[in-house]
């Protein structure tokens, strides 16, 4: 017979036990990551749970945000999210011209044929200079943004030359496949599918020295600061995730098919062989590149003010 002491002393383990166990469930933290549809690494870490495996000893759960357009600007400036999958080079510059609570904490390395500008293969014209006048549709400050100034600068022309028209990339697929533009200017996988029927071709991309087009990764900056290790292993995986993207090229591409709403793998592995997906830390004195955007959105007065690349937050991994 169970006598009361040790009945009570039974039933304050069990409490103490739901305490323990409540304590511990509060105390796990969230990590809030953004992806978009051209943030493969990111989708494919996804796709397999791996961060939730690695994060979960650490006290951290993942929540997982497919944002772009507004809605992505929004969770960059206002710091709503813990960690961005990779935008565009000059998409970067303005969340930094918005004074943004971001660091840089990664890179994708130069990929300049990963975007272009696009007419329809029957097109009458033949180069970037016969654009003037012509209707372009271009994402407002995204990297193709900067491809297209930076084109049309080459060729001699202004933005003013041409009538240039703001939409999202779908819309402005859309827009060229219906015939109301004459021109798209798209980034990898829109590109790569607009190519895959043979009725698009490419009018001029970032080969030859005129763009580079990385891609970079930013944290809050109070999140980096608070979690460099959640940080480290984020950076790790991309890292990882990346050289196998390179060295599996056709079983990435077919487990990317199904998430990217059935895409041919084959299309895919031409997006994946365009992209370098070589993760490297953000060097303060490699952003050159960063410089010559935010000088040109600036002098087409893209960017409110004049800003200097190398004036922002910059997380770097601890060397053993």
């Amino acid at each position: 017979m169970i006598n009361i002491s040790t009945r009570r002393a039974a039933l304050l383990l069990a409490a103490a036990a739901l305490t323990l166990t409540a304590t511990l469930a509060q105390a796990r933290e969230m990590v809030r990551i953004s992806y978009q549809r051209s943030s493969t690494l990111l989708t494919l870490i996804k796709q397999n749970g791996t961060l939730e495996k690695k994060l979960a000893p650490l006290g951290f759960d993942v929540s997982w945000h497919e944002l772009s357009g507004n809605a992505l600007l929004t969770a960059l400036n206002t710091g709503s999210v813990d960690l961005h999958a990779d935008v565009a080079d000059a998409y970067a510059l303005f969340t930094q011209a918005a004074n943004a609570p971001l660091t840089y904490f990664a890179k994708e390395t130069s990929a300049p044929s990963a975007q272009a500008i696009l007419v329809r293969t029957d097109s009458p014209i033949p180069k970037v200079a016969d654009l003037k006048g012509k209707r372009v549709a271009v994402t407002k400050g995204a990297g193709v943004h900067y491809l297209l100034v930076a084109a049309l600068k080459k060729a001699g022309l202004k933005a003013s030359d041409i009538d240039v028209r703001y939409l999202d990339a779908q819309d402005g697929v859309a827009a060229f496949n219906g015939g109301s533009v004459d021109a798209v200017v798209v980034w990898d996988p829109f590109l790569a599918v607009q190519l895959r029927d043979g009725k698009a071709r490419v009018l001029a991309d970032g080969r030859d020295g005129l763009v580079e087009y990385n891609r970079f990764y930013t944290a809050t900056t109070g999140f980096a600061k608070a979690h460099p290790e959640v940080v480290k292993l984020v950076f790790d995986e991309l890292q990882a995730t990346g050289r196998w993207v390179k060295a599996n090229p056709k079983e990435a591409a077919e487990q990317l098919s199904p998430i990217w709403g059935n895409v041919p793998a084959t299309t895919i592995e031409q997006v994946n062989a365009r992209r370098s997906y070589s993760i490297v830390p953000v060097q303060r004195g490699e952003l050159a590149e960063q410089q010559r955007i935010a000088d040109a959105f600036r002098e087409a007065a893209l960017i409110p003010r004049e800003l200097k690349a190398t004036d922002i937050a910059i997380w770097t991994p601890v060397q053993p």
